[in-house]
């Protein structure tokens, strides 16, 4: 039954990207072809979310190509731009990597979803998702997918415990708080819930999410209560730019309170 849904929604995803594709240059459609075509049951998307990233997407691209190329890995780095009005795009298609964009800006969430639904039309066994801010260092990514080929459904890049986080105090003790109400509720100790630097399966991909704000605490969430196996790895993460997910540390708690509250009850 597994297998019929995920085939089902492969099938679904191919045709959305065709419909994407119709929309692009034949080098992205040579890009697709390419990677698809390749017979593997380990092919890696690293999908990156953007929005008016001019400052740092390039970096991030040829810091990941860096990291990657010295694995053996087979993988195609995605970005999915949420309708920058910057040089996000120019950059971006510069660098010769997958790209699609929304045409206005939809939100992370959404952002989110439209990734997972590409990268599982692209034949992904294995999803790395880092942001485009150059918070996340790459170096990290290769022991992330080892750990899912170890058999880990969902590995976090973890800032907190042992990891280091670089991110204003109003935000670390919200993210901490969170990550310890979660880890009540779920039964398992959690100490980063709203990273967004993680890696997993093409079936942690296929786990709804309902939620109009953020993704984070949501696949985690999901992912537990389908009894899937999750890990996370301590990381540095670096300091960048002020959030733009919220204004402020109280919209960001009444709008994670609400999502947890949704799933929950």
């Amino acid at each position: 039954m597994e297998t019929k849904r995920i085939n089902q929604t492969t099938q679904k995803a191919k045709a959305i990207i065709e419909d994407r594709v119709k929309l692009k240059d034949i080098e992205q459609e040579k890009i697709i072809n390419k990677f698809s075509a390749i017979p593997s049951n380990k092919k890696v998307v690293i999908t990156i979310p953007a929005y008016n990233e001019e400052e740092s997407i390039g970096a991030v691209i040829n810091e990941i190509k860096t990291v990657m190329n010295n694995t053996n890995y087979i993988y195609q780095i995605m970005v999915i731009d949420d309708g920058s009005v910057d040089r996000t795009k120019k950059i971006t298609e510069e660098n010769r990597v997958l790209f699609f964009s929304n045409r206005c800006n939809k939100g992370l969430a959404h952002t989110f979803k439209k990734e997972m639904e590409t990268c599982i039309g692209l034949g992904a066994d294995i999803i790395v998702h880092i942001d485009a801010d150059g918070q996340y260092p790459p170096k990290y990514i290769p022991e992330m997918i080892e750990s899912v080929l170890d058999g880990n459904d969902l590995v976090l890049g973890s800032r907190f415990g042992k990891g280091i986080y670089q991110g204003s105090i109003g935000k670390k003790l919200g993210n901490m708080f969170f990550a310890r109400v979660l880890s009540l509720l779920l039964g398992k100790n959690i100490r980063d819930s709203t990273t967004g630097f993680r890696a997993f399966t093409k079936e942690i991909a296929l786990l709804p999410i309902k939620s109009k704000f953020t993704y984070t605490q949501e696949q985690l969430i999901r992912a537990i209560r389908n009894k899937k196996t999750v890990k996370e790895i301590p990381i540095e993460a670096r300091e960048t730019r002020k959030s733009r997910l919220f204004k402020n540390i109280i919209e960001y708690f009444y709008r994670a309170a609400i999502t947890i509250l949704k799933i929950f009850f």
